[in-house]
């Protein structure tokens, strides 16, 4: 159950009783309503602007039309007390009895609570890392690596059909340095000498490619002129990087869908990239023409030609996007623009991509073309990924000797685990540069998140699962079967606290997936396992709030209750995130 939803039809069921008493004209639109927390607790539980909102529709001012929706408010049995205040905001305070009844209902069916139906089954297309298939995944694809796969797992878990997509960017001039490069790797494999010039990749990680090829060609390339070669070591090296590629994002538990060629666009029987430049021809949407001089370019260095043109600035873009480079081959954009057509036309209206920090300023061009090549009916969501800044000790990491210019991927999982990593990446917004510690995210500390959130869940065992048997030996417990347990014993604010708490878990997981923001179900995780400690920590001073109370089996069955609903939302979760909860530690 989605608190907030439940209120909102609460007060949208008291509006339309002033509707039927016509107060309220027949014409109201339910629309800009806002059911939330209030920034201050001392306001209550739920906070809203009804009044404010449809005092239009009322002919009042938004103060007299919240007192009548107030009485409307004052009978329900879910509400204990009603405050108006300002300009005419309806804070509700919420009786206790409606929160108790949030522990049965998530341990009723622990792995669907906080599920939404929000996405209703919608199809979303979700590409992110695709990195260039030249080298080992480094620590930028990391986080972008982490935050499509927390999205794609969010937006599962709030009811949409999610597609994990992989692009391949194999048709650049980037793979045949790629292949230059195994060549080098090769000869060295025959036992020649070698010197890596500049432009080509220098890192380690191409020996094991150029050994490969010696064993399958032996000393057939050697000496030969790139033409008879360069397919042929493009292709196999392609295919080794792509499996490195998988390895790495393996040990992060990330797997794709689909794995999408930018060849196929321009290979094969159809040139998808020439089809869909001609069909936007057609439409009026593609024309020949010249681009003005860029901002700031001296006038003299400015070749201006007559192009192959978007009208990118009828949909929303500053300036009109060229299709077609002076040696007569597509751009990078006029390939996207088929890749995103050919997504379009394979059913998905929703595209999310997750691009890296560098590419922000592409986005416009991006949104354009998607908006003209559905016709207006497709959309397209592009999350930035902001730098990770990694540290050692506080100081700045030196760069890998593996890869010789960044630090890879595995490097960062290998030491410090899955689950950190993943936690780390996704406990800042996805638009901030985030600072990576080696030495902070395994300190076993309050002020680590990833430690705090998994040490609170490992808790939750050890009382349930340990402390239980130990101290009363002669109990057992059943988190399914409550018939017989007094929640009305959990009376402690703080008992409250963890319980309305667990009750926001479905509003975030919801929110969260309408705003693409997976950063909000790490953030909640902190501020539950923050009211669970401070429970828990209250029980040790005050003896009679720890959750085993001597022999008093129904306070203690009341409270093991509350405790398995805090484990169960926990553990959903750190699922959420890509994130084992661990039983002990």
């Amino acid at each position: 159950m989605n608190v907030f939803s439940h209120f909102e039809g609460i007060i949208l069921d008291a509006v339309t009783q002033l509707q039927s008493e016509g107060v309220m004209s027949p014409d109201m639109v339910w629309k800009g309503v806002s059911v939330e927390t209030p920034r201050d607790e001392s306001h209550g539980d739920i906070s809203t602007n009804v009044a404010m909102v449809l005092a239009r529709f009322a002919k009042m001012k938004p103060r007299d039309l919240a007192q009548k929706v107030a009485e409307k408010l004052e009978s329900h049995s879910d509400i204990d007390k009603v405050d108006i205040a300002g300009p005419g905001f309806i804070n509700l305070t919420i009786g206790k009895a409606f929160w108790l009844q949030i522990i049965p209902l998530i341990l009723d069916a622990p792995t669907k609570y906080g599920r939404s139906e929000a996405g209703r089954g919608q199809k979303v297309n979700l590409e992110f890392v695709s990195a260039n298939p030249t080298g080992p995944m480094h620590v930028g694809h990391c986080r972008g690596a982490i935050f499509g796969d927390a999205l794609a797992r969010l937006l599962e878990f709030a009811g949409y059909d999610v597609t994990r997509e992989y692009y391949i960017n194999d048709a650049g001039n980037q793979v045949n340095v790629l292949a230059r490069s195994a060549y080098l790797r090769y000869c060295e494999a025959a036992g020649q000498s070698i010197e890596i010039p500049e432009g080509l990749y220098p890192g380690d990680y191409l020996k094991p490619v150029g050994q490969a090829l010696f064993e399958k060609y032996g000393d057939n390339y050697l000496g030969k002129d790139e033409a008879e070669w360069l397919a042929l070591f493009k292709d196999f090296s392609i295919d080794a990087m792509m499996d490195m590629i998988r390895d790495d994002l393996k040990a992060l538990d990330i797997s794709f869908d689909v794995y999408f060629s930018e060849r196929s666009l321009i290979q094969g029987e159809k040139d998808v990239v020439r089809a869909t430049i001609t069909e936007l021809q057609e439409r009026g949407i593609v024309y020949e023409g010249t681009l003005p001089p860029p901002k700031g370019k001296l006038l003299e260095d400015w070749d201006e030609r007559e192009q192959t043109l978007f009208r990118s600035t009828d949909y929303g873009d500053d300036v009109d996007r060229a299709l077609v480079k002076s040696d007569g081959s597509y751009t990078y954009f006029a390939s996207d623009m088929a890749y995103h057509r050919d997504k379009f036309d394979r059913g998905f209206g929703q595209m999310i991509d997750v691009w890296g920090a560098d590419h922000s300023g592409y986005i416009k061009r991006m949104k354009a073309a998607v908006k003209a090549l559905s016709d207006d009916k497709g959309t397209l969501d592009v999350k930035i990924v902001q730098l990770v800044n990694l540290f050692r000790d506080g100081q700045p990491l030196k760069m890998s000797k593996r890869a010789g210019t960044f630090v890879t991927l595995r490097e960062v999982v290998d030491e410090v685990g899955k689950d950190v990593v993943r936690f780390m990446m996704l406990y800042r917004k996805n638009d901030a540069a985030l600072d990576f510690d080696f030495a902070k995210v395994v300190e076993n500390k309050r002020e680590n998140p990833v430690y705090y959130v998994q040490y609170t869940h490992a808790r939750t065992q050890s009382v349930l699962h340990r402390k239980l048997p130990e101290m009363m030996p002669d109990m057992t417990f059943d988190p399914q079967n409550l018939d017989s347990v007094d929640l009305g014993l959990l009376t402690d604010e703080a008992e409250i606290a963890v319980i309305k708490c667990l009750a926001q878990y479905p509003k975030t997981v919801e929110s969260a997936a309408l705003m693409h923001e997976p950063h909000r179900i790490a953030f909640y995780l902190n501020d539950l396992a923050s009211n669970f400690n401070s429970l828990y920590n209250k029980g040790t001073d005050i003896p009679h709030l720890r959750f085993i109370s001597g022999d008093n089996k129904q306070l203690t069955a009341a409270r093991l209750a509350m405790v398995a609903a805090t484990a169960a939302v926990i553990s959903s979760g750190l699922q959420i995130l890509g994130v084992e909860p661990v039983d002990e530690m």
